[in-house]
């Protein structure tokens, strides 16, 4: 049986992922400092981004030892490699959902201290939201073979309507989720701490904080929208993709406290991102007529995306802070 059919998840193994991921929340809210709201300094965001980096890697070693043991070497590197790639896909996709996070942290003025929290419940309710697609999703491809030609061809119409739109900032204030909110729930003018509701006068009234929640789990949600598909291209082993989403999206707080104050400096991975995708979209409608090895999907997203940051930064060293007029 070929490599790409075999689904590897066995019960303990799901199990084992679920109490990882517990745990890990577990920690982070309860003895990191979850609990408390503070300012996340650069140092403390970028430990965190190394550590899940590292735990990524170590989680794709485990892997190829386990499979290498049980289902023999091909299988061991075709499933460590799929893993890998829809690992650096979902990573990827998942900045550009950081661009959105700092508009909606700007556009409500949310103070950096109250941050933290509310970010911590975006990351449950996507996992939630993620858990459910994808399983939902598998379940249709594998009924429905001709729905990844249609994932496809999603993917290369949002790439290229990311490309046309990718210097138009969205308007908040003409949200239609927000506004159905604001004319739905009573809310305060003031923040009050990390609380979503208060209650004022024997009356409960929404905090902007819940605001930032709703528009938060709706972000995600449309992230999710656009990233399942895309992994789809790379294989639809139920285990691998929801895995691989799980550690991009724990490790989408750090990353976003790590670049959000120089979010300006890479204007150029939002083109580097569509191409990602009109480029997954595109590998997905050949599949009948093309097969691609995951190595060169590996090689071409990880080149594009890295090429789009350096250039970045490459076109923006001249708009560091101390060399910014007053």
């Amino acid at each position: 049986m070929p490599a790409t059919n075999i689904n590897i998840g066995e019960p303990w193994m799901w199990g084992a992922f679920i109490v990882f991921v517990l745990a890990m929340l577990a920690l982070d809210l309860f003895v990191f400092g979850g609990r408390k709201a503070h300012r996340v300094s650069v140092r403390e965001a970028l430990a965190w981004v190394i550590a899940w980096c590292l735990l990524a890697l170590s989680f794709a070693a485990l892997l190829w030892w386990y499979l290498h043991g049980t289902f023999g070497g091909e299988i061991a590197r075709q499933k460590t490699l799929e893993f890998l790639t829809g690992y650096l896909i979902e990573q990827s996709l998942s900045i550009d959902n950081m661009f959105i996070f700092v508009m909606i942290f700007s556009y409500f003025a949310v103070p950096p201290e109250l941050q933290r929290r509310v970010l911590l419940y975006g990351v449950l309710g996507a996992i939630v939201m993620r858990a459910v697609m994808i399983f939902a999703g598998v379940w249709l491809v594998s009924q429905f073979e001709w729905l990844l030609y249609a994932f496809g061809v999603f993917l290369i119409i949002t790439g290229i309507k990311m490309l046309v739109f990718a210097d138009q900032q969205p308007d908040l204030e003409k949200n239609p989720l927000l506004r159905w909110v604001r004319g739905h729930l009573r809310v305060t003018s003031g923040f009050h701490g990390e609380r979503f509701f208060v209650l004022q006068n024997g009356v409960r009234w929404a905090t902007p904080m819940f605001l930032v929640l709703v528009l938060i789990e709706a972000s995600d949600l449309m992230f999710a929208v656009d990233s399942i598909p895309a992994i789809f291209a790379v294989t639809t082993d139920p285990f691998i993709v929801f895995t691989s989403n799980i550690f991009a999206i724990m490790g989408l707080r750090a990353l976003y406290f790590l670049l959000a104050d120089m979010a300006d400096r890479f204007h150029l991975l939002k083109y580097g991102l569509a191409i990602v995708l009109v480029f997954i979209g595109g590998k997905m409608t050949l599949m009948p007529w093309f097969h691609m090895p995951v190595e060169w999907s590996l090689a071409v997203v990880g080149g594009v995306i890295l090429g789009s940051v350096l250039l970045s930064l490459l076109l923006t060293r001249d708009k560091t802070p101390e060399n910014q007029s007053p």
